[in-house]
């Protein structure tokens, strides 16, 4: 996720680069139609569908926005079985958890994203931030940190050292409450594996819109961290993902959306939404050579091992009530 400024907290922004307010204007804003749906369902295991990223614009950055309700229903009528909701700052990250207690179609992961560190640093919040993502890291249906981890592109050499500190403390959060850890790496690898094996990462750790090649996709096998595959797998110019994606044990495999960004091929550009995971599954299977429901049933599987079931905690109805079905009936 490219992240927007801390929302709610006075943070200014500070050492990080923003993004050309006049890129999305040029694009298309349409959502691409539905795919087929899966014959075999599966997860994405990190979206955004909080009411609003960027500078305030709704999901999706659409004329005609969706909400996360006909999101989730558009991904379930192809096949999306549920959704890991993902948060970057204290806003969003109290939204995923309050809806993913209310949702039995999504879960939940809170973070303060490596582009926010510096933000609450300078205003004198981060420890308070953090502070609060553990306690958020607690309730019910959170069941991963992230997106954490450290980002060298969009933040300048000042605001690194916040970002290690944050990465640092979500780790132990992480490893603390037992919960999945999703790592933001952009164009520090080097950094982000040399302090997972400094500090210890947490039991299951995934690399969130897994960026790197093929040596580094050794590196992470080594160690049974999981790379999780976007729609950049698509792009005609992604040959690092491919062998990556070639090279790592399958069972070490999950895809994403990292919605309402980084849509596959052929609506690169569009804004991206869970139920276009199909598009993205299809194109690893026929890169790999299997077929996309044997690939699909080997993802699900893997998404279970990291966060667990949908339905292994009850969702509530209204402030305190379990809902009165079944959640695996509309999975």
């Amino acid at each position: 996720m490219t992240a927007a400024p801390a929302g709610g907290s006075g943070v200014t922004g500070t050492h990080v680069r923003e993004r050309d307010p006049e890129h999305s204007q040029k694009r298309d804003l349409s959502y691409p139609p539905l795919p087929v749906p899966l014959v075999v369902g599966t997860y994405d295991n990190h979206t955004h569908l909080d009411p609003s990223t960027g500078s305030g614009r709704r999901i999706g950055d659409d004329e005609d926005p969706l909400d996360y309700l006909e999101q989730l229903d558009r991904a379930s009528s192809v096949g999306i079985r549920g959704v890991v909701q993902v948060g970057g700052d204290l806003e969003t990250s109290r939204w995923s958890a309050e809806m993913a207690a209310k949702e039995p179609r999504m879960l939940a992961a809170v973070a303060i994203h490596p582009n926010e560190a510096p933000r609450y640093e300078a205003a004198g919040e981060l420890d308070a931030a953090i502070a609060e993502i553990d306690e958020l890291a607690a309730r019910p249906r959170v069941r991963a940190v992230g997106e954490t981890g450290l980002d060298f592109f969009r933040t300048d050499s000042d605001g690194i050292p916040a970002q290690i500190r944050s990465f640092e403390a979500h780790i132990d959060i992480a490893k603390k409450h037992g919960l999945a850890m999703q790592i933001h790496d952009r164009d520090a690898h080097d950094a982000v594996i040399s302090t997972l094996l400094r500090v210890g990462a947490p039991e299951k750790t995934v690399f969130h819109c897994f960026s790197g090649d093929a040596d580094m996709a050794r590196v992470c096998a080594d160690h049974g961290w999981y790379l999780s595959f976007a729609g950049t797998v698509t792009f005609k110019n992604a040959t690092n993902l491919r062998e990556a994606l070639e090279l790592i044990p399958r069972d070490l495999i999950l895809v994403e959306t990292d919605a309402p960004y980084l849509t596959p091929t052929p609506y690169r550009g569009r804004p991206n939404a869970p139920y276009l995971i199909p598009t993205t599954l299809r194109f690893m299977a026929d890169h790999l050579g299997t077929d996309v429901s044997m690939l699909a049933a080997q993802i699900t599987s893997n998404t279970e091992l990291v966060y667990g079931s949908w339905d292994s905690e009850p969702v509530l109805h209204g402030e305190d009530e379990p809902l009165d079905y079944d959640p695996a009936d509309i999975a």
